[in-house]
């Protein structure tokens, strides 16, 4: 990482800063005509980049940072010939780069269902993919994931759904004590319904969720919704965040810069950002 001495106007790739209006991020840069962008994640220090892309089917994860005065041109950090990895997300401290992927558990043989994986960081770079293991991966699908300043991880699963039912995920978070992750619990339904519930970014504090939810009355294939947390602990009913966050398109992919200054998300398979004042304005009165 950088030293605190950077200039603030080359963070976030040097972009000039969104209003209340979403635009595409890093045109040309990052959201290429022609290819399909999924999750992102800045580092805490708006130096480093990480974000998934499809090709042909297959995802995979790349990367830049701000060397000096300028970014690097991304490059693909982590990819197989076979298996997807999508949806990078960085734990508190940095140190390791979590993202889901179907590869199997020995890395041989036919695609799985999707795994939340992580690599550590290392001298040399990111380490192979390690499972996070059986309390948060099931056989069934595991999708997306965040985390809490105390390293509580918040992620989907359709685990509890019905065989072959790929159409209703559920949120659950995992208490992350004395290194290992925790039996997960379900969210209320107040964000969970028979629905489809996925792609949760959590606010550090867990003030806030933001999820990507298909419901009836939506704008799109998948429209963003959020819910806060009360003072007893109870997650207030989801709203939908409504234009001009939501479309006729698929919106997905939500994650909030550790500044709180900005959220970014996927829309119309390009990485979007918006300035993130306007999610007051779903705070009730």
């Amino acid at each position: 990482m950088l030293s605190a001495q950077i200039d603030e106007s080359l963070k976030y790739l040097g972009e000039e800063p969104p209003s209340l209006i979403p635009k595409v991020f890093a045109p040309d840069m990052i959201s290429k005509p022609g290819e399909s962008e999924f999750g992102s994640v800045f580092s805490k220090d708006g130096t480093e980049f990480f974000y998934g892309v499809d090709i042909n089917g297959r995802a995979e994860t790349r990367y830049t940072r701000l060397e000096k005065d300028s970014w690097t041109t991304p490059k693909t950090i982590i990819s197989h010939k076979s298996y997807g990895h999508n949806d990078p997300f960085l734990s508190p401290d940095e140190y390791r780069l979590y993202y889901i992927s179907d590869r199997p558990l020995n890395g041989k043989g036919s695609n799985k269902d999707h795994d939340i994986w992580y690599s550590e960081k290392r001298p040399y770079g990111w380490s192979k993919p390690i499972n996070a293991g059986v309390n948060i991966n099931s056989d069934r699908n595991e999708y997306y994931m965040s985390f809490t300043n105390d390293g509580t991880m918040y992620f989907s699963s359709n685990v509890a759904a019905e065989k072959n039912n790929n159409s209703d995920f559920d949120i659950y978070t995992s208490k992350f004590i004395d290194g290992e992750f925790q039996k997960p619990k379900k969210l209320s339904d107040a964000v969970n319904t028979k629905a489809y519930e996925a792609d949760v970014f959590v606010a550090p504090d867990e003030s806030y969720i933001i999820f990507c939810a298909t419901r009836k009355n939506g704008l799109g294939r998948g429209d963003l919704y959020i819910s806060f947390k009360n003072a007893d602990g109870t997650w207030t009913p989801s709203k939908n965040m409504d234009e001009p966050i939501n479309s006729k398109n698929h919106e997905l992919c939500p994650f909030v810069t550790k500044d709180g200054k900005y959220l970014f998300y996927t829309s119309n398979q390009d990485i979007y950002w918006v300035d993130a004042k306007i999610i007051q304005q779903y705070r009730s009165p």
